[in-house]
């Protein structure tokens, strides 16, 4: 069976237009939280700004953690006031400093009521280890088990 050119053309349009849909609060907040992680992991190891990121405090992001907003605003204030002005015009710092701040203006304005978050356990963003918190529904149903 071959197929024509205009047919491969519409099959081909079809698979372009469908990546082509908008993504959505939560997908965008999702992709560029892990961006910034990837990031932040680089310029750890990356020589040249290693002695910047020992000025900022660690971070790991979940979105589906309330005190992601105060922590975002926290890192962005720490990344605009680093001490050194050598630490503050490299680029790959500016950028992570724009990054951060695109997804704090993302979690705070735009997707401001379209964001559940399932913890407030503010802890686990410095430590990065979460500790599952059940709802006392659910933790009488264990206990009765």
């Amino acid at each position: 069976m071959k197929l024509s050119p205009v047919a491969l053309l519409f099959f081909v349009n079809i698979i372009w237009m469908a990546r082509c849909a908008p993504p959505t609060c939560y997908s965008r907040v999702l992709s560029l939280s892990k961006e910034i992680m990837d990031l932040v992991e680089k310029l750890q190891k990356y020589n040249r700004v290693k002695v910047c990121m020992d000025f900022l405090p660690p971070l790991y992001l979940d979105v589906h953690n309330s005190c992601i907003i105060t922590k975002l605003r926290d890192y962005v204030y720490v990344l605009e006031t680093l001490p050194t002005q050598f630490c503050r015009e490299r680029p790959r710092i500016a950028y992570l400093k724009r990054q951060a701040r695109i997804l704090y203006i993302i979690i705070n304005r735009i997707c401001y009521r379209d964001l559940v978050f399932m913890s407030d356990d503010c802890e686990a963003l410095d430590s990065g280890q979460s500790v599952p918190r059940y709802g006392e529904d659910r933790l009488e149903l264990l206990q009765e088990s």
